[in-house]
């Protein structure tokens, strides 16, 4: 009786430290007082997970399937299941479908998105997810911005709601046009990065307008599309690091050779999630690194 008593003691204490350990390492890893993006890698769409220097979590996009459940599970405690803010570009099947199962599995406090519908079953089965948790939603335009209490800013650049209306009328989205998209500028000192979903050459150029300043790391828009940027856009951004969210032998050809042979005519590193997997960016404010 005694020894059956030990041992349980025994498998207890061992329970116990393990997971004290794991608490410790997790701990350790997540919060170490930097901003991550996390341009995760979920094929022929669009997610990417943002933790802020004191932990706060935000989700821009989710993906065209449930890929991007395995990105937060691998970039967030795992005693972790709220998400501060969810922001989806714009409502396309590879940018929001994942963002269905996220709603499921997770708390989201706010989700922000641009005053457009799409009538597809998947868009609806979305909008009545985010209805029976009560999420509050907020639509945005260029202009609106969040200021998080850790120093980073994000600043929604496009697009203007003029250009939103009159790209997509009728406030409805199709999913072979209209391609006005949240462009978002993620600020942490004297780091920055912008976010451009299926943005179009037109719209990215009025959002370099407005910031009128080079950023370190781009996301090329629309998955590198020749329509989504030109070399003009790319040389007043000047980035340091240009990313692609694409997928491995997608049918639309992306990325388009001439995008890619602007960015290399300008000597700018480029990574791709179809061929380097996902790819994580860390930032002390000051400087920033690529944790592979």
């Amino acid at each position: 009786m005694k020894i059956g008593v030990l041992k349980f003691v025994s498998i207890l204490f061992f329970s116990l430290f393990l997971l004290g350990a794991v608490v410790f390492y997790q701990r350790t890893k997540f919060y170490d007082g930097k901003l991550h993006v996390v341009f995760c890698n979920v094929g022929q769409g669009d997610g990417i997970f943002i933790r802020t220097p004191k932990g706060l979590d935000i989700l821009v996009d989710g993906g065209p399937d449930d890929k991007i459940l395995s990105c937060l599970s691998n970039h967030m405690p795992f005693w972790d299941r709220t998400l501060e803010l969810v922001i989806l570009s714009h409502p396309h099947l590879d940018h929001f479908v994942g963002l269905v199962s996220v709603v499921k599995r997770y708390t989201v406090l706010s989700f922000v998105t641009e005053k457009l519908n799409n009538k597809t079953s998947s868009y609806s089965e979305l909008q009545k997810e985010i209805q029976k948790s009560n999420i509050p939603t907020r639509y945005v335009f260029a202009g609106d911005q969040f200021i998080i209490n850790d120093g980073v800013a994000l600043k929604i650049l496009g697009p203007t709601e003029e250009f939103l209306k009159s790209s997509s009328p009728h406030e409805l989205i199709g999913e072979s046009k209209e391609f006005a998209s949240l462009e978002t500028l993620i600020s942490y000192g004297l780091f920055s990065t912008l976010l451009t979903g299926d943005s179009q050459t037109i719209e990215l150029s009025q959002a370099v307008n407005i910031i009128n300043k080079s950023v370190k790391v781009l996301q090329i828009p629309h998955h590198g599309s020749k329509f989504g940027t030109d070399s003009l856009v790319i040389e007043k951004l000047n980035p340091s690091l240009a990313v692609i969210s694409v997928g491995a032998k997608n049918r639309y050809g992306h990325p388009a050779p001439q995008v890619l042979e602007i960015l290399r005519n300008k000597d700018i590193k480029i990574l791709r999630t179809d061929q380097n997997g996902e790819v994580e960016i860390v930032s002390d404010g000051k400087e920033f690194g690529i944790r592979r």
